[in-house]
């Protein structure tokens, strides 16, 4: 396994003074070499984020702790190899949507106290994303706005906003299962805040799986499929995944910001005519119509997802012609 010591990690600090240069750079290779970085004095507080995670070990504690169990002593009773557990990812999880409307207050089991927390955490979280995004814009030499512009959907004019908590207890057959099997993202950009203390999380880089260092109070940031479309594959989303651990109880909040479902999703016409003979190398889609095939193909590599929209563009092109 590749060492993470070279693992990209940009003091957001840095970026109002004069050291702005270097970590702009920093940036623009993590998002081009990476498709992963973590970010410090993000300006999210020390005191909110314990108290998120405090919250939420102490839900899985009480309320999902016993499901688990009883789930996983059934999984692991009917794995008989390796093939037999090839579709299971050994996690624990819930959902919670925030935009365009929340649904926090319809999740079960949470209480009066985690809810508040949680939506005050996602407050601060959706301005980050915001901020990343016009970071993004300056890297890339796009209009100011312009990916938050093409995250918002027609109708709502609002992106997608939610968040997916996971623990990943510990394993006494990691050889079997995987803690989440690999996948990339298929939405925009992922705001993760990750456990300092128990690891498991990878990406894929030049063909080796490289640990995602944790690190106390740092938020890990990953690119999903949609900003590599965008950017007209600039910017890359790389496969992930998390490895099931035999000790500790690893805690994952990823809150993904995405286009709105009824986005018009295309590279941006300004990065097509920089890059000149690599034009056309991404389709254009609705976001709704490509989350419907990423859920049959989440585990399976994204090229064959991209091509099968531009076979689409394709046969309706045909069809016009035609007509």
């Amino acid at each position: 396994m590749a060492p993470a010591l070279s693992f990209p990690v940009i003091d957001m600090g840095l970026l109002a003074g004069e050291e702005r240069p270097a970590a702009m750079e920093l940036l623009r290779d993590a998002c081009e070499n990476w498709g992963f970085f973590e970010i410090l004095n993000h300006g999210i507080s020390t005191e909110l984020m314990d108290e998120v995670e405090k919250l939420t070990k102490d839900h899985y504690k009480r309320v999902r702790e016993q499901r688990f169990l009883e789930f996983a002593s059934k999984a692991l009773k009917d794995a008989q190899g390796v093939k037999a557990a090839v579709n299971l990812d050994w996690e624990s999880t819930f959902f919670v949507r925030h935009l365009p409307e929340s649904n926090i207050a319809e999740i079960p089991d949470l209480d009066d106290e985690y809810r508040r927390a949680m939506k005050r955490f996602a407050g601060e979280l959706e301005a980050l994303a915001e901020r990343l995004l016009e970071l993004l814009c300056e890297n890339l030499g796009l209009d100011r706005g312009y990916l938050a512009r093409a995250f918002r959907g027609p109708s709502t004019g609002a992106p997608t906003f939610g968040t997916k908590v996971s623990s990943y207890p510990p394993c006494p057959r990691p050889d079997l299962v995987s803690g989440l099997r690999a996948h990339t993202d298929a939405g925009g950009i992922i705001l993760l805040f990750q456990d300092d203390r128990v690891g498991g999380l990878q990406l894929l880089k030049d063909g080796e799986w490289v640990d995602v260092p944790p690190l106390r109070h740092s938020i890990v940031v990953n690119l999903g499929d949609q900003l590599e479309v965008i950017t007209n594959g600039r910017y890359k989303s790389v496969m992930h995944r998390v490895v099931a651990q035999p000790d500790g109880n690893r805690m994952s909040i990823a809150s993904f910001y995405n286009p709105g479902s009824d986005a018009i999703i295309f590279p941006a016409l300004a990065l097509v005519k920089a890059d000149g003979a690599a034009a056309g190398s991404y389709p254009r889609f609705v976001f709704e119509d490509y989350m419907k095939l990423y859920v049959r193909h989440k585990f399976e590599a994204k090229e064959p997802r991209f091509e099968a929209f531009k076979s689409m563009e394709t046969n309706s092109s045909n069809c016009i012609a035609i007509a």
